[in-house]
């Protein structure tokens, strides 16, 4: 365990140390500034904000995600939102259980949903999510077994490329058509809302709102290293390979179609994790969540801050996303599609490494010629005067 952890401090370069420093000053400083400062302060950070913050670092979760799998192992998934939406779902079914007798229809053991339409009993599919263990392990679980079983037969039929992601695109599509149906037992087109509390705390609570906030940026944190472990171990120098000349790994012996799925399912089961904390602090889950545009642009978010650099991932979604949440609140809002993909387009035309990976190689080129520089300077006396 402890040579596992010093390979682990070893594989982080100052950049990442920065981030993870970074990282941790927001989760510790931005719910203090929440709790402790009065809103009369201009440095009170209001609860608003810190549930706007926490949606961020959920899409940031998301972004690295798809960061892991397309940066640095060439798998394009146009439909990783659909995993986010099930983690989502899973957790609002867990929540919804929570209501019990508050509920509209104040019936201990039925959503309200299900009274309406005139259900008798809950599905089977609902079964143990009153239990908040049972919800946690389904938050992944689900996503998971489903990239499990979806990579096996598109990794070993060496679907690749374009094809994968439209057919990761269609599968999105299809689960999202499957949940607005109000017989699939899932709300249908309304979705789960209406959520009291999660392990007993009022959802609705600053401090429960902070809460899930620091929750979020820790899962960041922990979803970091993890991709930072892999990347930097054995595993990710295959994953690499992969990436830049899958026939050749294949041919040297390695069993592309193992790396692919082990790789395809952890970023699901990341993104799962990212959907059930980030359903509690919007407090809705629908099928809307499932549209294939939701994952165009978390793919958008990652070229934006930097494919295969893991903190420009985050970057790149806290920035997209800010910029959402500004342009969508005034006369913008109807182009914001439209900026969108020209957003997208400038950054593949002038920054095709996105932001991050711009920075670190105008770093490294510095660098070069500074050493360039400095070998001229020894191999070459100066001329006497």
């Amino acid at each position: 365990m402890r040579s596992g952890s010093h390979r682990l401090i070893r594989s982080l370069d100052r950049g990442s140390a920065v981030f993870l420093a970074a990282m941790v000053a927001i989760m510790v400083g931005v719910p203090l500034l929440n709790l402790l400062v009065p809103p009369t302060s201009p440095f009170h950070i209001s609860t608003y904000l810190v549930a706007l913050f926490g949606k961020y670092a959920c899409y940031a979760l998301l972004a690295l995600s798809i960061d892991l799998i397309w940066g640095y192992c060439g798998i394009l998934s146009l439909g990783h939102g659909a995993f986010f939406a099930l983690g989502g779902y899973a957790m609002g079914m867990y929540l919804m259980r929570q209501i019990g007798t508050r509920g509209v229809y104040a019936n201990p053991i039925l959503p309200d949903f299900m009274v309406f339409l005139n259900w008798r009993e809950l599905p089977i599919a609902w079964y143990g999510f009153q239990h908040f263990a049972y919800a946690a392990l389904m938050v992944v679980l689900v996503p998971g077994v489903l990239a499990f079983v979806f990579g096996w037969f598109a990794f070993r039929s060496r679907v690749t490329g374009v094809y994968l992601s439209i057919i990761t695109q269609a599968l999105t599509y299809a689960l999202m058509l499957g949940f607005f149906r109000n017989n699939f037992g899932f709300g249908g087109n309304n979705g789960l809302t209406d959520f009291k509390d999660i392990l007993g705390f009022n959802v609705e609570a600053e401090t429960t709102r902070a809460a899930l906030f620091s929750i979020s940026c820790l899962a960041v944190i922990f979803g970091f290293l993890a991709c930072r472990a892999i990347v930097a171990s054995k595993l990710g120098k295959v994953l690499i390979a992969i990436r830049d000349a899958e026939a050749r790994t294949r041919f040297l012996g390695y069993r592309v179609e193992s790396y692919k799925l082990f790789v395809f399912t952890l970023s699901a089961c990341m993104a799962g994790i990212a959907g059930a904390l980030y359903v509690p602090q919007v407090g809705i889950i629908n099928p809307s969540e499932f549209a294939p545009g939701n994952s165009i642009e978390a793919v958008i978010w990652v070229a934006v801050g930097g494919r295969g650099t893991l903190a420009g991932a985050v970057i790149g979604a806290v920035l997209v996303n800010y910029a959402k949440t500004f342009f969508t609140s005034g006369f913008l809002a109807p182009y914001w599609l439209y900026m969108l993909g020209g957003l997208f387009i400038l950054v593949t035309l002038l920054l095709p490494r996105g932001v991050v990976g711009s920075l670190h190689h105008w770093s490294a080129l510095r660098r070069d010629r500074t050493s360039a520089a400095a070998e001229d300077g020894v191999t070459e006396p100066a001329p006497a005067e």
